[in-house]
């Protein structure tokens, strides 16, 4: 069985809800930048964003010129 996109949203937004509702909020805000860090990673790893255009983007250069 493969997961699809929204069988991994459903288990993203309940593990971030539950985090909210048993630690509290700094927890959730915690568990979430460690999550978006983790799918950054993940998409560098797999070849699906560059590192440079990430670079770029956050030095204000346009990708497409």
């Amino acid at each position: 069985m493969t997961a699809s996109a929204t069988r991994t949203g459903i288990l993203v937004g309940a593990v971030l809800a539950l985090t909210w509702v048993v630690i509290g909020f700094w927890a959730f805000f915690f568990v979430a930048v460690a999550m978006a860090i983790g799918a950054l990673v993940g998409r560098i790893v797999e070849g699906k964003l560059s590192v440079a255009g990430l670079v770029d983007a956050f030095r204000g250069k346009r990708s497409s010129s």
